[in-house]
C-alpha cells in the first residue's frame, strides 16, 4: 500500500491508496491541534490500519525544502522531516509535497462531479490551468501541460502584498498594516482573515464558521457584508493570479471554504471582482471559474505525485 496525507495548520487527513490507483482508501482526519506533532499522528494511523506501506507522499500546508526532504508548516509550528518518518516506521520512498502542488494534481483526475462550474469561459486544451483556495491560509499552483500530461507547479501566491479594490478593504489594510506591518493577501483571504474583517468592520470578535453560520442561516446582515468583502477581495486575487498565469485552461477554487460558500458564490461579488480587469476584462472572462468540492482532493493529487503511473 501507498501512504498519502494531506496536512494543513487545522486538520491532517491520511489515506492508503494501491500502486497505481489514486482512490483513497482507510481515509483517516484528525484535528493537528489533538497532537504535539506530526510524528505522533503517523503513529496512531499505523496503529489503526495495520497497513504494510511500501512508499508514500504527504502534501503539506508550507514550503518544502530545496533538497525536498523537510518541510515547516506555515500556520503551525511543526517540522516535518521525511528521512526521519521513513526510518522510525519504516516507509522506504517517502516524499513531501506543497499542499497546493497536491490540490493541483488532484484536480486533474477529481471526480466530474466534484467540479461545480461558477463561470463556463471559453477554455483552451493543454493551456494552464491555476488551482488556488482559502483556508487556514491562502494556496495556489499552477498545472502546466508537456503534452502527454500535466506537471505542477507550486507558488507562495498567498504571499504576494493585498491590493484592495475599494473604500472598505481599504479600512481593512489600513487596520491590519497597523497590527502586522507588511498585509499579504493571505491576511484578508482565509479564514483568519474573514475573522479580521468580521472584527475591523462589524466590531465583533468572532470565529470564521460562526461569521458563516449567521451569513448563511441567519442572514445576519453585519455577517454577510463581511462575507461580501472577504468575496470581493478573494475574487480579485484568484483573477490577478489567473493574469498573471494566462489561466486559459480554467481557474479551480479548492479548500473547503469555496466548497462551503458555494450556495451564496453565484450571486457574490466574487465573480465580478474576479473578471474587473480593465482592458484584459475580454480575457478573464474566457476563463472557466470552478470549484471543486472533493475533500479528498489532496489525497488524490498525493497519490498522483507518489504513483506517477496513477
Amino acid at each position: 500500500m501507498i501512504l498519502v496525507g494531506d496536512i494543513g495548520g487545522t486538520n491532517a487527513r491520511l489515506a492508503l491508496t494501491e500502486a497505481g490507483a489514486t482512490e483513497p482508501l482507510e481515509e483517516w482526519r484528525v484535528a493537528t491541534a489533538d497532537f504535539p506533532d506530526f510524528a505522533a499522528v503517523l503513529a496512531a494511523f499505523l496503529a489503526k490500519t495495520q497497513a504494510h506501506i511500501t512508499s508514500g507522499c504527504l502534501a503539506v500546508a508550507g514550503p518544502i525544502s530545496d533538497d525536498g526532504r523537510h518541510a515547516r508548516l506555515t500556520n503551525l509550528p511543526w517540522i516535518i522531516d521525511a528521512d526521519a518518518l521513513a526510518a522510525r516506521f519504516r516507509i522506504g520512498g517517502l516524499t513531501l509535497a506543497n499542499d497546493f502542488a497536491a490540490a493541483a494534481m488532484g484536480v486533474t483526475v477529481a471526480p466530474a462531479e466534484t467540479i461545480v462550474y461558477l463561470q463556463e469561459g471559453e477554455p483552451l486544451v493543454n493551456a494552464p490551468k491555476l488551482v488556488i483556495g482559502a483556508g487556514t491560509g491562502l494556496g495556489m499552483a499552477i498545472l502546466a501541460s508537456d503534452g502527454h500530461g500535466w506537471r505542477v507547479l507550486p507558488g507562495e501566491g498567498g504571499h504576494v502584498g493585498f491590493a484592495p479594490l475599494d473604500e472598505d478593504q481599504d479600512r481593512v489594510l489600513h487596520a491590519l498594516r497597523a497590527e502586522h506591518g507588511r498585509v499579504t493577501a493571505e491576511r484578508v483571504i482565509s479564514g483568519p482573515g474573514l475573522a479580521a474583517i468580521h472584527r475591523i468592520m462589524a466590531g465583533d470578535d468572532l470565529d470564521p464558521a460562526e461569521i458563516t453560520r449567521r451569513a448563511l442561516i441567519d442572514a445576519d446582515q453585519p455577517a454577510l457584508d463581511s462575507l461580501d468583502i472577504f468575496l470581493s477581495a478573494y475574487g480579485a486575487f484568484a483573477g490577478d493570479m489567473a493574469m498573471a498565469a494566462l489561466a486559459r485552461g480554467g481557474v479551480y477554487l479548492a479548500g473547503g471554504i469555496a466548497a462551503r460558500l458555494l450556495p451564496v458564490l453565484p450571486a457574490s461579488p466574487f465573480l465580478a471582482a474576479f473578471n474587473a480587469k480593465a482592458e484584459h476584462a475580454e480575457l478573464v472572462r474566457r476563463m472557466p471559474v470552478a470549484v471543486v468540492t472533493d475533500p479528498s482532493l489532496g489525497l488524490r493529487g498525493g497519490a498522483c505525485l507518489a504513483n506517477p503511473r496513477a
